[in-house]
């Protein structure tokens, strides 16, 4: 018994330390992620991100996705393809209201953002 919660405190102490790069704010709806630590170029995508994907849906869903791996409405797994899939998505979307350049920003954040939370 000792063991196995010893392994449950080891688990939950390396899971905290693989999100720390990412900082999250708020909860429910108005969870967001924190670009207080973001580089310079990442913190300009992050604008595009919150401009343009909280037009159909909260930052809740994008967050929840990158720092789980998995999207939270299909089940699927949240890795660099996904980001791809769902830039070409939303660029074929035309309520998204989103150009190339947006999408390539967004997607390069995403993909960043998975990057840090897998160290």
């Amino acid at each position: 018994m000792k063991r196995i919660l010893s392994v449950l405190v080891a688990l939950c102490l390396l899971s905290t330390a693989a999100h720390a790069g990412l900082k999250v704010q708020g909860k429910g709806d108005s969870m967001r992620f924190d670009p207080s630590n973001f580089p310079a170029n990442m913190k300009a995508n992050y604008e595009i991100m919150k401009a343009k994907c909280v037009k159909c849906h909260t930052l809740e869903r994008t967050v929840i996705a990158i720092t789980t791996g998995i999207a939270p409405i299909s089940g699927q797994p949240f890795d660099r393809n996904a980001t791809k899939a769902y830039g070409i998505k939303m660029l074929r979307k035309p309520d998204s209201n989103m150009n190339k350049q947006e999408v390539k920003a967004t997607v390069e954040l995403m993909n960043w953002m998975l990057d840090q939370v897998a160290k």
